[in-house]
Parts: C-alpha cells; structure tokens; sequence
C-alpha cells in the first residue's frame, strides 16, 4: 500500500505527467481515505517531504494534492485537531506566492466543511481572513486564483460572519483592493455578492461599511451599464442577466449608496443605449425598496421627471384596436415600458405621497382638458395620441399599486372623465354632479373612452391582485368602488353606444365600446361595483351582437371573444351567481339557436359562437352537448321524414364542431368523458329508430364526420364505457339488414354477386360500427367476433374501407391466446384468421425460393381473388385493399401471416403472375399502394390513440423482409408497367422505415433509390411518391454516414437531381432537388467538381422558374457552387 501511495503521489507531483494520469492518482487517493484504507496522518507523513522541499514546484504540486484530497472529503468527518492543523499549514502558506493556489484550494475546501465532525474554529477562521489580508494581492494572480480568492472571501462572509467582524475597516478596504480593476465574469459575480454580503454584516450608520460606502461604490459602479462581451472562455456559463442582477443586488444593498447610487441610475436613464435605461429602471427599484422612504424622497421629483422620459420615449402612437388587443393595453410595450411600470408602480406602494406628483403634473391634468377636442382616434396629431396613450399608462398604473392610490385617482380624475363622456355637468356652483337621468353625449371621444377603460381596468384588476375574491369584500366601501357603483348605468350606456355606433365598421368606437362592456363585466363577486341586473344587461348586449349578424363582422368577432373572456372569468374565480346569469342569457340562447331548424344565422358561425362559449366551463359544456344531442336528433330525424338535404349538412357540421372543440378536452374536464359517451349512446339510439330512410344521400361527409366523432368518443372513453357503447352499436347492427349478409358463402359465385350496394341507412351503420371496433381498446369486450369478421370481409369485397380497417384492428387486437390482450373470448386470433383467408396463412400457401421468384401452392380464396383468378376488376382491387389493411394490423403486432401477405401482394406486381396472367393496371396500382397502407402511419386506425397493439421495430422487420425481394422483382421485371409498380412498392417501403434504416443501408439502396426517382418521374400520376422517395435520398445526403456512398455515386446522383430540378408536376421536388445539390457540395471536391458546369446550368434555368422558392433556392444553390 505504501508503495502504491508513493507511486500516486509522484504521479501527481510530476508536471510531466497527462491531467489524466494526475487526476486518476489523485482519485485513487481519495477513495482510499474515503473507505478508510488510509488515514489522514498516514498520508501527511507521506507527503511530508513533498510538503516541505525547497523545490518549488514539487512544493506547489505536493500542497496542492493535500488540499485537492480535502476537496473530495468535504463531506467526511475528520478530527478537529487535523483540522486545526491543516488549516493553520494552509493559512500559513499565504505568505507563500509560489504555493498560493494550493493554499487557497485548501483554504476553501476546510471551510466549506459546515454539517460534519471536523469544522474550522471562529478562531482559525479569523486567522485565515487576517492571512488573506496580509499576503494575497488578488489583482496579481492568475484567473483561477482570483476566482479561488474571492470564494474563500464569500465563504468565510458566509460561514464566518460574527469571526471575521472584528476586521472592521481592513476587511471592508481589502475588498476593495481585491474587487478593482477585475474583468473576469464568474470573478465578478463572487465580487458582487460579497458587497452584499459586506453591507448586510456592517448595517450600522456608523460601521465600516458606512465610512467607507463612497470608496466602495466607486469600485462598484464603474461596471454599470454592464457592458458583456463575453461568449466563450470561463464566463461561458455566465449570462449577462445573471451579472446584471448580481450588480444590481450589490447597488441596492445597502442605504449607504444611495447618495452615490441615485445620480448615477437617474444619469443612466438619460442614455441612448437601451440596455443602460433597462438596467437603471431594475436598479431604481430596488433600491426603491431597499433604502427606505426618509433617504428616496429627496430624489422624487427626478425620479418622476425620469419615468415620464422614459414612458414617452417607449411608447408609440399605433393603438390597435383588433380582437388580439381586447385582453390587452392596445399597443406594444418594450422591457424599458416594463421597468418604468414597475418603478412607478413600487414607488407609489412604497410611498403614496409620490402620487401627488403625478396628479399635480401640468402634462396629466392638460390631457384631461384636450380630449374632447378629437372625437375619433384618428383624427388626433401624433402629439396628441401620445399625450393619451402615456398619461391612461401612468394612471392605470398608479391606480393599481394600491387602495389608496386607486381612491386618489379616481377622485382626481373620474368625475372629469365622465364629463367628458357627457355623464356629468357642471352647474352654477361650480361643482360636477351626476346627471341622473341624462342621456349620454351623441359624440364619442375616443381619447376619453381610451382613459376610462384603463382607469376601470386598474381597478378592476386591483381586487383580481388579491389572494381570494372573497377577501377583499372592503373593497366595496372603497371611494373609488362607489364613483363605479354610481356611473355603471351610464358607463354601459356609453360603451353600447359605441358598440352600435358603427354598424358592420371595424372602427375604434366598436373596439373601445366591447372593451368598455368586457371590462365591466369582469369585476369581482362581492367587491364589483357593477350589480347583478347591469352585468344581465352587459351579457344580453353582447349576445344580441352574435344572435344578430348573418355574417362574421368585426364586431361579431369582438363580441364572441368578449364573452369567451368572461365566461372563463366566472370559471376561474368561481362567480356562482354571474354562473347563473351566463347560463341562462348567454349559453342555453345559443345552444338553442344550435337547436333551432328556422334559425336565420349560417349554422357555422352558430356552432362556433356556441362551442367558443360553452368551452369556459364544465357546466356549459354540458349544456352544450347536451343541446347537441338534441339538434343531432331532429336534424336527422328531419331528414330521414322530410328529406332536408340542410338538415344532413348542420349534422355534419354539429359533428365536426364536437370533434374539434370538445374531444380535444377530455383529459382537461372531470365528467366531460361521461357526456360524450352519452352522446355517443344517444347517436346509436337516434339511428336505431329511424327505420328506413325516405332519402338517400350521396355525399359521405355525413357518414365521414359520424364516424371520426364515434370513433374519438370511443378512443377517449373508458373501457366500460367503451364495452356499453360497443353493445349499444352490436344490437342496433342486429337489428338491421346487415346480418342477412353473415348467410353469404366465401365463394367466387357469391363474390361475384356483391355488386349491389348497401342502403343508406345500413352503410351509416356499418361505417359507425367499424368505427367503433376501430377504436376499442384490446381488452374491451366485443360479442359474436365471428359473426362481425364474416360481416366485415364481405363489405370490405363490397368495396367498404371502414370494413376493411375493422378487419385489420380486430385481427391486431385479438389475442391468440397467450400472453395476448384478448378482445373476445369467443374467437382466437387463429379461427379469426381461417374465416378471413378460408384457408389459414400458416400453411405453405405461397413461397419464396432461393432465386427470388414467388412460388404459387394451395392458394386461399382471398389470393385468388387479388391475383386475378376470378372475379371482376372492382371485387379484385377490393380484395387488395382489403387484404393491406389485414396485413397492417398482422404487422404491427408482429405476426409472421403478414410475410404471405406481403408475397401475395408482390405476385401482383410481377409482369406475369401465378395466375399466368398480367393484372390489369388499375389492379396493379392498388397492389402498389398497399405497400403504402402496411408501412405508412394511419390517423384513422390502427394507432396509438386507438389503441393499437405495435411491437417495436415491425417497420424495421418488414423492410428486411420485401426490400431484397422486391429489388430482385425489379431486375427480372419484363415489362415497364411492372418495373414502375414495383419501383412504386419499394418507394413506400423505403420512405417509411425509420432514417436510421436507411442510413445503415445507404449503399444497397442508393442505387434502387436513384433508379426509382428516375422511373417514378416519368408520370405525374406518381408526384407525391416520388417526393417521399427524394426525401429520403435528401437524408442519406445530408447525414456523415451517407457521404461514403454518395460520393461512390456521385455522377448518378447528380444527374439524377438535375433533372428533377425541372420537374413540371410538383414544386417542393424542384426546390428539394436544388436543396440536396446544395448538400452534395460537402462530398470531396474531386468528387464533384467534373459535374459543376453541369449543375450550374441546370440551376441557371431555375433561376426563371415560375415559384418564387425555388428561384430562392436557386441562387443559393448557384452561389454555393460557384464558390466552390
């Protein structure tokens, strides 16, 4: 052990030596004192020659281990007279310049040891401040001693306050020395707290830190405004925030400054730079806060000359009057706006006599006489709109900082609002009285609406500020409380004037009206000033703007977000009694008109009016489905009676509404999932008693949104809920024509039979019923599986999608058995599959032999039929169809079935299949696409949101398995229908395996990728293919991994992309080949350097192509090369 110890510590003491090598001994080290392998006294007298050698770098190296060991046993009890002893060898070696960073680094270490046996003394402590103050001169030493230095200083401030408190006046004059002139971002922000630190330890007028505040604040404040250049280095991970908040802590630390402090930050405000006026308004507050009303009343008149500066000069003139500004000031506000905002606003909390200013300014009081001068917003000069915009800002602002300051202002100013607004007059005494019974002025002011919106928003937002609505009742006796109370009927008045001032117009008088009226009506339970009958009359005004407009106006919009606004208002500070009012005059009158069969408004803008409502809240929203339900009812049923053609379409759009904006919000709302499966029950019960359609109806956007609203409700329901709904949906299929389909045998002759259509009603129900299957979690429960899989394979051959996705959900759900989810008791997924292919898969139907060509043995029905053997072209694209969306399903779970599948489906690619035929061509595409359906990510089935059962890596399975397959299909293919089929198969396969497959694989399948976008360009039928296939390419490109084989095809590459750089039929692959031309220029230049004239003609004609992107790209493309 010894010699090993030796070793160690040569290895560590030798600077010649990798950091590595020295870091590993070090640790080695430390993990033998840390187990107890080595004691501390062992090791001492180890080092004891390393310690104490005339060398000095040996000397240096070996302090150093000693107090680097120290830093990894900061957290293991030692002896307290080891650490006696080796702080006193530590402080002691101070004096020593050449082994400073080792004492310091165990310095630190010592006195960071604060909840362990083993503590530095108070005595010691003051020992190695005293040492600190003789012997380092922080400014001469390396960064990372300065950085070791004021640590120790922060730590010891920290840890040993009372200790070190004797030093007085030379602690305080050494900070001094230690902080001036240093630069370094993590030096300064230690630096900046220890004046923190130093002020809070000597508080007294009397103390060091007083005497010599000046001395100290001179260091300080030569680095404000912060001026923060750097980005790499040690003050990498210091953001300029941080350090701008570490010296504004400093400044604001103790009243001393504040002599000093104040000037400067008021100086500062009157700087160009941006960030110099930010930085001085924080300061400004702080110290606000810090120094105490008696030492900032002497600045306030500065102070408020200042923040009027900087209101002015962060304001603009633009007040929009847009619904985005509804909730907001009306116009943009910069982080120097902020900062003088909340100056203003902690001075007047802080000190309510600094109002006085504000309301006997000369500017303030002028407004109040000027605006009545300009009745619109427009007309005002820029002086004026500025004057309006700074002064509503000042006084809002004020009037929320508090009570006080809001009774303040509203006595000073409200009564002169209202007479500008006509609310008041002034009679021979010369005082302002409330007109009571006088109608409002004919002209609006907009600079007088502008003002009394903002003052009734402070206030208004002044008892929102409070912890509870209903702790702040007093509020109501409050003086500025009552003026409100006193004028609401007139305020209202006005702002539905100027709500019904402008008919269809976007103008100020509609924005400021609307605002005026939300305002009002978003005052607090208990405290509002606005009584229950006057906010009824808000909520009616409101609303007849959104039953009464037949198209969506401004004002419609501004009113429909207005009630938005205070219904979840109501929500969120739970206004049981306003809950009532909204309920009965804003949301059942426009659930009703979604009711309503002879309602004059467009249905849409009804839906959206009422489904924006009713989402502020649990209970409307059950209204709302409630009405829902209804509209559902007597819209079909009036359908199906009287053939209402408009009926249909606001079920479908009543649908699409409840998808969109309810289901969204399942997980948000306790209870809402309980009132979609009612919905969903009571649409299966509407069906069901509907009987036989007078009507039928061509459109399926019906039939479309019936089942995405079904399958959602199902997909977000519980499993109980899913199992009722799915027995619901069984018995009303039972109940129908359809199971009269279960008696048709699996045969070509009955095949060949199925031509005929289903009637309207049962194709809504069989799509609802696949819908439901579709999106049934795998251990819900769905009764006669058998029956339903022979029900979906005959509508599937009927060429029913739907029934072909509940099909493929089914077999991926069901289990086999064991360790499988079973969906059914009553059918394995082995019985499920014989009814499906009549024959099961798991036999030798069709194989593969060495050479790569299918082999043809007993074939199942369904095979026969997509290769062509009998039936009509429409029953064999069916059975196709039908057949991908089983083998999904196969797929995802990770049965092996989906092999034969997958060979079928390549049979029908081939120029002469099995079957001694070619298939036709339409045949062929669908056998093409189906690679699409296996591969691809489906928002309608088989997904996580419906539960689907997905196996990791299946994409990366079945792309081992088709892609050699295929490739060798595309070598001995004999005719150019098949080549282009077979291209189109592999495209789908490649262009929906994860990246990572491909760029594995970039040197097998660069070649088939280029070959395939050169076929797939030929026909504009194959546009979008061809796109997902250049994506892909643009990957391997693009990725380090792809540059070996990109460069070893090179040539094919780019004339490849220089022909697609004209491709006529999509633009996104022009601009996306320009794109990969781009990224070919990081291969070697050698490599494609013979192809630059090349390209740049190619990119030249680009240069003129009719889409401004691609010419974009262009020039990028073309510059890029040329400086190549």
């Amino acid at each position: 052990m010894a010699n090993q110890l030796t070793q160690q510590i040569e290895t560590f003491v030798d600077v010649t030596r990798s950091p590595t090598q020295q870091a590993d001994s070090l640790k080695a080290i430390a993990s033998a004192l840390e187990k107890d392998l080595l004691s501390m006294n062992e090791l001492v007298a180890e080092l004891e020659m390393y310690l104490t050698t005339t060398d000095n770098v040996v000397r240096a190296r070996g302090i150093l281990l000693l107090a680097e060991i120290l830093n990894f046993l900061k957290a293991k009890p030692l002896d307290n007279a080891i650490v006696h002893s080796l702080i006193g060898f530590f402080t002691e070696k101070m004096a020593d310049w050449r082994v400073m960073r080792g004492a310091l680094v165990g310095c630190l270490a010592l006195i960071k040891r604060t909840d362990v046996a083993g503590v530095v003394t108070a005595t010691d402590a003051e020992a190695v401040a005293r040492s600190m103050i003789d012997n380092v001169q922080v400014q001469s030493l390396s960064l990372h001693e300065r950085k070791l230095s004021f640590e120790l200083l922060e730590g010891l401030l920290q840890q040993y306050s009372e200790a070190i408190m004797t030093l007085g006046k030379l602690l305080v004059y050494a900070t001094c020395e230690a902080i001036d002139g240093e630069k370094d971002p993590p030096c300064l922000m230690v630096a900046f707290h220890i004046v923190e630190l130093l002020a809070q330890l000597f508080p007294s007028p009397s103390g060091p830190v007083a005497s010599a505040a000046s001395d100290l604040f001179e260091i300080v404040s030569c680095y404000f405004p912060l001026h923060f250049t750097h980005t790499k280095g040690g003050g990498a991970n210091i953001s300029r925030d941080n350090l701008s908040r570490g010296l504004l802590l400093a400044f604001s630390s103790t009243p001393f400054f504040e002599p000093y402090a104040i000037p400067l930050l008021l100086e500062k405000l009157s700087s160009s730079l941006p960030v110099a006026k930010v930085d001085s308004l924080k300061c400004l507050k702080d110290c606000a806060i810090k120094y105490g009303v008696n030492r900032m009343k002497k600045h306030y008149k500065s102070l408020w000359s200042a923040l009027k500066d900087a209101f002015y000069s962060s304001t603009g003139t633009h007040l929009s009057f847009g619904i985005e500004s509804l909730t907001t000031a009306g116009f943009e506000m910069d982080e120097i706006h902020r900062e003088a905002v909340n100056l203003l606003q902690t001075l007047v909390k802080e000190d309510i006599s600094f109002l006085g200013l504000v309301v006997d300014d000369l500017s303030v009081n002028s407004v109040f006489n000027s605006i009545s001068r300009y009745s619109q917003y427009k007309e005002m000069p820029d002086t004026s709109k500025l004057e309006v915009l700074v002064i509503s800002q000042i006084l809002s602002v004020s009037a929320k900082a508090s009570v006080e300051s809001c009774n303040i202002i509203f006595q000073t100013f409200f009564f002169r609002l209202m007479n500008s607004l006509g609310i008041v007059e002034k009679p021979s005494t010369g005082d302002l009285v409330h007109k009571e019974n006088s109608t409002v002025s004919i002209r609006l002011y907009h600079g007088g609406l502008h003002l009394c919106i903002e003052l009734l928003t402070a206030s208004k937002d002044l008892i929102l500020s409070s912890e509870e609505c209903s702790s702040a009742p007093s509020c109501a006796q409050e003086s500025w409380c009552s003026m409100v109370n006193r004028f609401s009927v007139s305020l209202i008045e006005v702002f539905t004037s100027a709500v019904r001032s402008l008919n269809d117009d976007c103008g100020a008088d509609v924005y400021l009206g609307v605002k005026g009226l939300l305002t009002m009506g978003m005052f607090c339970g208990g405290s509002s000033p606005v009584s229950r009958s006057e906010f009824e009359k808000i909520l009616t005004t409101l609303t007849s703007i959104i039953t009464a407009k037949s198209v969506k106006t401004v004002v419609w919009e501004l009113a429909l977000k207005a009630l938005v606004c205070i219904g979840s208002f109501i929500n969120r500070y739970h206004e049981s009694d306003k809950a009532m009012s909204y309920m009965g005059i804003v949301v059942e009158n426009l659930v009703s008109l979604a009711c309503s069969s002879h309602c004059g408004l467009p249905y849409p803008m009804i839906l959206e009016a009422t489904s924006e409502v009713c989402s502020t809240g649990p209970k409307y929203m059950e209204k709302m489905v409630q009405g829902f339900e209804e509209a559902f009812r007597s819209s079909l049923s009036d359908f199906y009676v009287n053939g209402n053609f408009k009926s249909i379409e606001n079920c479908s759009q009543l649908l699409e509404c409840l998808t969109n904006k309810l289901l969204p919000r399942v997980a948000e709302i306790d209870g809402l999932e309980k009132i979609l499966v009612h919905f969903a029950t009571s649409m299966w019960n509407q069906i069901e008693s509907s009987g036989v359609f007078s009507y039928d109806f061509s459109s399926r956007e019906f039939v479309e949104a019936a089942m995405k609203t079904m399958g959602q409700i199902v997909g977000v329901a519980l499993v109980d809920s899913q199992n009722s709904i799915i027995q619901k949906a069984y018995n009303v299929v039972s109940s129908s024509t359809l199971p009269a389909m279960e008696s048709i045998p699996l045969t070509f002759d009955a095949f060949e039979g199925l031509q005929n259509d289903l009637s309207t009603r049962d194709e809504l129900i069989l799509s609802l019923f696949a819908s439901v299957i579709i999106a049934a979690s795998p251990v819900a429960s769905i009764p006669d599986v058998k029956s339903l899989i022979h029900l979906f394979l005959v509508s599937l051959l009927k060429g029913y999608i739907p029934a072909a996705q509940a099909l493929g959900s089914i077999v991926n759900k069901l289990g086999s058995g064991s360790g499988g989810t079973n969906i059914s008791s009553d059918c394995s997924l082995e019985e499920a599959c014989d009814i499906i292919f009549h024959e099961t898969l798991s036999g030798k139907i069709i194989s593969s032999d060495d050479s790569g060509n299918i082999l043809c043995g007993s074939e199942t029905v369904l095979s026969k039929i997509c290769l062509g053997f009998y039936g009509s072209l429409d029953l064999q694209t069916s059975a196709i169809t039908g057949l991908a969306w089983i083998g999904k399903g196969l797929l995802m779970r990770g049965d092996r079935r989906v092999n034969e599948i997958a060979l079928v489906l390549m049979e029908c690619l081939k120029s002469t299949n099995c079957s001694g035929n070619a298939l036709h061509p339409s045949a062929m595409r669908h056998a093409a696409d189906a690679f699409c359906i296996l591969m691809s990510d489906s928002e309608v089935c088989l997904n996580r949101k419906f539960h689907a059962v997905i196996r990791p890596l299946y994409k990366q399975r079945f792309f081992s398995l088709t892609a050699p397959i295929l490739e060798s299909l595309i070598m001995n293919s004999q005719t150019p229908l098949s080549r282009t089929m077979l291209h189109v198969a592999l495209a789908h396969v490649i262009s929906n395996v994860p990246v990572t497959v491909i760029l594995d694989n970039t040197k097998k399948l660069h070649p088939m990728i280029l070959e395939g976008l050169s076929v797939l360009s030929v026909d504009s039928v194959d546009k979008e293919t061809l796109f997902s296939l250049l994506l892909v390419l643009s990957g391997t490109l693009t990725d380090i991994k792809g540059h070996q084989s990109a460069s070893d095809n090179a040539h094919i590459i780019i004339e490849c992309l220089v022909k697609l750089a004209s491709y006529p039929h999509l633009m996104v692959v022009r601009e996306t080949a320009i794109q990969c031309l781009v990224a070919l220029l990081e291969l070697p230049h050698g490599r494609i350097y013979p192809f630059r004239r090349q390209v740049l003609q190619a990119i030249t004609k680009a240069l003129d192509d009719p889409k401004r992107r691609v010419r974009e790209e262009a020039v990028r493309c073309r510059q890029a090369w040329l400086a190549r």
